[in-house]
């Protein structure tokens, strides 16, 4: 079988210790693998959702970095983060069934797309799923919580010295080196 038709599961995923939780037991993990509908492609400069669309999944990032992004009133586009390989996004659409932002990828990437209602049906079977849900959640909380401090109370340099100091400690739980970063981002 050729290598680009393989199918890799999330029990054998390098990346399962970011995106999903730890410690499942054979049943547990098989019960995983059902978790994922499909992968999706996504090529440099287009979307994986968008503002306005109907919420459906949650995606764990394969490969690739993504930027979410919000229209701001006088027509700009305003970042709201950089989600990379082991995350996962679409967490905004769970409260209204829409989503409230793009998610838009800075290279060629690839997304395990988890739809909700999949996940909420097998959250209550798998205590250890659904922790791990919560933890997600409240994850997403805590970085937007810093966010709006790190907005409102620091100089431009003291932010990109804290995004830059952010972004090399996700690289570094991901085995990354730390003596070299490349942004992805065109500004």
């Amino acid at each position: 079988m050729p290598p680009e038709n393989l199918q890799v599961a999330c029990s054998n995923c390098n990346l399962r210790e970011l995106c999903m939780p730890v410690g499942l037991n054979a049943d547990e993990l098989r019960r995983m693998d059902s978790l994922v509908a499909t992968r999706r492609k996504v090529r440099r400069r287009e979307t994986l959702f968008r503002d306005g669309e109907a919420f459906t999944s949650l995606y764990a990032i394969r490969t690739g970095v993504f930027k979410t992004r919000v229209m701001a009133a006088d027509g700009r586009d305003q970042v709201t983060g950089f989600q990379m390989a082991g995350e996962i996004i679409g967490l905004d659409g769970i409260v209204t069934g829409r989503h409230s932002c793009d998610a838009v990828a800075l290279e060629d990437a690839e997304a395990c797309v988890m739809p909700f209602d999949r996940i909420e049906e097998l959250s209550r079977e798998v205590v250890t799923l659904q922790r791990h849900v919560h933890q997600v959640m409240s994850r997403e909380i805590v970085r937007e919580h810093g966010v709006m401090l790190l907005l409102g109370s620091m100089r431009a340099e003291e932010r990109l010295a804290a995004f830059l100091l952010n972004l090399v400690e996700r690289l570094h739980a991901r085995g990354f080196s730390q003596s070299e970063v490349v942004l992805r981002m065109t500004r």
